[in-house]
C-alpha cells in the first residue's frame, strides 16, 4: 500500500524542514554539517548557528503583511522557525484607501493548499494589526498554516497571503 500525493508532500514538506532546522547544527567537533569536511577539517569553517532565546519575526520582513506579496516563499527564505518564537503580523487598519486584512489560522495542510477558511479559526481581526502589529507565539510542536481570511479567502488564493512553518528546538551548546 503507498502513500497518497498529500501524504508524500506532507512527509516531503517536513522532512525538508527538519533538515533546514539540524543544517547548522554544531555536533561537538567545532564544525557544523555545511561543507564537506564532516568535523575532519575539509574545506573552510563554518560557525554554528548561534541563535539563543525565542525571537521576535515580523512577517513578510519591512513588507509587513499586504496583499501581493509571498508569503511561502519568504517563510522557506527565513526559515527555520523555532519553538517560543512570536511572529509578528503588522498591517495597516481598514480605511478608505487600503482594503482590510486579518490572520486566520487554517485547521490542516488541504485547507491551506485550498484557501479553505470554513473551518479555520480568525486569530487576529482587522484591526488588530496596528501599532506593534499582532503576535503569535508558536509554542506547540506542529505545523502551523496562516492565511488572510479577507474576502472569502481571495487574499490567500490570489494574494499569496498565506505561509506554513513548524517550529523546531533549539539545539544549546
Amino acid at each position: 500500500m503507498g502513500f497518497t500525493g498529500s501524504t508524500r508532500l506532507v512527509i516531503m514538506m517536513v522532512a525538508s524542514l527538519w533538515g533546514m532546522s539540524i543544517a547548522n547544527k554544531d555536533w561537538g567537533s567545532g564544525y557544523n554539517h555545511t561543507n564537506w569536511g564532516w568535523g575532519w577539517g575539509w574545506g573552510p569553517y563554518h560557525p554554528p548557528n548561534q541563535t539563543q532565546g525565542p525571537n521576535k519575526i515580523n512577517v513578510g520582513g519591512s513588507e509587513n503583511w499586504h496583499f501581493g506579496f509571498n508569503y511561502t516563499e519568504w517563510a522557506f527564505q527565513n526559515g527555520p522557525f523555532y519553538f517560543n518564537d512570536t511572529l509578528v503580523f503588522k498591517y495597516d487598519p481598514p480605511s478608505n484607501n487600503t482594503f482590510p486584512h486579518s490572520v486566520y489560522l487554517l485547521p490542516n495542510l488541504w485547507s491551506f493548499l485550498t484557501c479553505d477558511l470554513r473551518r479555520a479559526k480568525m486569530i487576529a481581526s482587522p484591526t488588530q494589526g496596528g501599532g506593534d502589529g499582532f503576535h503569535f507565539v508558536l509554542n506547540r510542536w506542529r505545523p502551523y498554516y496562516f492565511a488572510c481570511g479577507e474576502r472569502n479567502g481571495f487574499h490567500c488564493k490570489v494574494g499569496r497571503m498565506r505561509f506554513m512553518v513548524v517550529p523546531f528546538f533549539r539545539w544549546n551548546h
